[in-house]
């Protein structure tokens, strides 16, 4: 299931619980952080080439997903910006971060609250705002994630759900995926997790964090990514405020899994770029 990754999971100890995560390669840092609901082996397509191009790349299980423990109570983006520093910490940064979706959203906080530690950016379809939303549609969507998370049926939702967003090209994995997600929440307290998750998400913490980000960040979306009303505006924003960004086409919420033959080399291009301009990262 994760083998790609190594089967080494190691255990990074916090207040309520403990993040699993593996780490292979060696040379210069890269984190890499899931979105809700998914795994470390999202990476799969990503991992084995920054190996080889000589980068230490670590890859975690957000709170209670995954090998991660199920004792925590507290998830979103400022908890998981928080365990990305602690990581980066424990392996010894700095680091580039690159995240999915929430986890993208993560990566920006923690770039934020310690630009020492992250030293840029590479983003898949991040949430860095919070969508416009009237009080009464946040209230349904509230009680829509209790409904549709629920103990007997939250799976295969989830499951549904997942497959939806990859609109566009799919990984010849993608079937694989997610029958491991569905037997993951099958797990005791994996799909409590990932409902307490989708009612905890406020991505204004994020965005209101965005002007003290001083490390360059790359930002993929999916050109078919059903969960922005329009991407090609999303990307239009954050280019405004300093991103780099690009429109993935053929892909959905996954671009690093649906097209890795455009943002590997593109993600690798980048990494490079800093390698070249950060000297004591480019010698970890």
């Amino acid at each position: 299931m994760d083998a790609f990754i190594g089967e080494d999971i190691q255990f990074l100890p916090r207040p309520e619980g403990r993040i699993a995560y593996t780490v292979e390669g060696s040379g210069p840092l890269v984190v890499a952080v899931p979105g809700m609901g998914d795994l470390r082996s999202s990476y799969r397509e990503i991992v084995p080439p920054l190996v080889a191009a000589g980068y230490r790349v670590a890859v975690t299980d957000l709170r209670g997903h995954g090998a991660s423990d199920t004792t925590f109570h507290t998830h979103g983006d400022v908890a998981t910006g928080e365990d990305i520093i602690a990581l980066i910490d424990e392996l010894g940064g700095p680091a580039v971060v690159l995240g999915n979706s929430m986890g993208g959203s993560a990566a920006a906080w923690a770039a934020a609250e310690r630009a020492d530690a992250v030293i840029g950016l590479v983003l898949y379809d991040p949430f860095l705002r919070e969508p416009a939303r009237p009080a009464v549609a946040r209230i349904a969507m509230s009680l829509l994630f209790r409904l549709a998370l629920a103990p007997l049926w939250g799976g295969a939702f989830w499951a549904g759900y997942y497959r939806s967003i990859n609109r566009g090209t799919h990984a010849a994995w993608l079937e694989e995926h997610v029958s491991d997600l569905r037997g993951s929440l099958r797990e005791p307290g994996r799909l409590r997790s990932l409902r307490d998750l989708a009612l905890q998400l406020d991505h204004s913490v994020v965005e209101e964090r965005l002007g003290e980000v001083d490390a360059p960040f790359r930002v993929f979306f999916g050109a078919e990514d059903p969960d922005f009303s329009d991407p090609s505006a999303e990307a239009a924003w954050i280019d405004s405020i300093g991103g780099e960004t690009q429109l993935v086409p053929d892909a959905g919420h996954y671009p690093h899994a649906q097209r890795p033959d455009i943002t590997v080399p593109a993600t690798l291009e980048f990494l490079g770029r800093i390698r070249t301009g950060h000297q004591a990262w480019a010698h970890a």
